[in-house]
């Protein structure tokens, strides 16, 4: 018999026997495609906790606030001084004057500091450097940096008046550490409910393999085989996998899409449905592959431990 007619007559059995064991193979999918529901929900949650990173830290800089007195050579020594560090990524100049646009543009409803303001003969805001590093683990060495400067008082570090870091520093540690948190409870709720699938489906093998205890050992005696005795449970375990891969996927696509448009306006610039539309590859290939590799590896088990053929 040719290995192409064994393979058709396997994968028939396999189906058989997958409707035969309607109710049980029922729940082998049912747990499995929350199973893998959850592990979509990761990397989906994961992608957008990595935008929200990315939105904040791209926002928080340390800024150098000068004196009011500081001269342009000074400012100019801090920001070539600053350039020099392997871990600045870019240096940004603001003069007193913008500074004090920005400062009144923020403060346009507020009549009593305007007022205040403009009574002052000078203007009270001295320029500032807004320095972003190339990593937001590497902040504290330039901000290190700079209060050095600004504790020797001598030269350019006379013309510093404060190094503003220790708030953002604060936000950006907290927003990694529940990222953090959320990624290692994920994992651990996805480990427990994959360990559940796999049971399910070894014990669903199980019983399929008891049910059909006759015609194994008829299979047995006539001579058959180990790929056509074993390979019809094999084919089921692939089939729990392959059809909850397929269900997960089918009720991504209008969760993403419903929940897109309201994800947007509470993540800032983050889409899931976008997010769905374009990483579809990798999301097919994670819900799938593990989906496949889950039946698989069940059913490999089961049958390596039920049939000692």
């Amino acid at each position: 018999m040719s290995f192409w007619v064994t393979s058709k007559r396997v994968a028939r059995y396999g189906f058989v026997g997958f409707l035969r064991n309607g109710f049980v193979s029922l729940s082998a999918i049912l747990i499995m495609t929350i199973t893998l529901f959850v592990a979509a929900t990761l990397l989906i949650s994961g992608a957008a906790l990595r935008s929200v990173l990315s939105d904040l830290t791209s926002k928080v800089d340390v800024t150098v606030y000068m004196t009011t007195v500081a001269t342009q050579d000074q400012i100019q020594q801090i920001e070539i001084s600053l350039q020099a560090l392997p871990e600045v990524q870019s240096v940004t100049y603001v003069s007193a004057d913008q500074a004090l646009a920005a400062f009144q543009a923020r403060h346009a409803n507020d009549q009593l500091t305007m007022q205040a303001l403009q009574e002052l003969p000078d203007n009270p805001l001295g320029a500032s450097l807004e320095v972003r590093a190339k990593d937001t683990s590497q902040y504290a060495t330039i901000a290190q940096f700079l209060t050095a400067q600004q504790s020797s008082g001598n030269g350019a570090g006379s013309a510093i008046d404060k190094v503003n870091y220790s708030q953002n520093e604060t936000a950006i540690g907290h927003l990694t550490n529940i990222i953090q948190t959320s990624k290692q409870l994920g994992i651990a709720i996805a480990l427990v409910l994959a360990l559940a699938s796999l049971l399910i489906a070894f014990n669903t093998i199980r019983l399929a393999i008891y049910t059909s205890r006759d015609e194994i050992e008829i299979m047995n005696l006539v001579g058959a085989g180990h790929w056509y005795v074993r390979g019809p449970f094999m084919i089921a375990g692939v089939l729990y996998g392959l059809i909850s891969g397929i269900i997960v996927l089918a009720l991504l696509y209008p969760l993403c899409a419903w929940i897109g448009p309201s994800s947007e306006q509470f993540l800032g610039t983050f889409n899931v449905f976008t997010y769905y539309i374009t990483s579809f590859g990798l999301i097919f290939l994670v819900v799938m592959g593990s989906g496949i590799a889950l039946g698989t590896l069940s059913s490999f088990l089961a049958v390596r431990r039920y049939l000692n053929i």
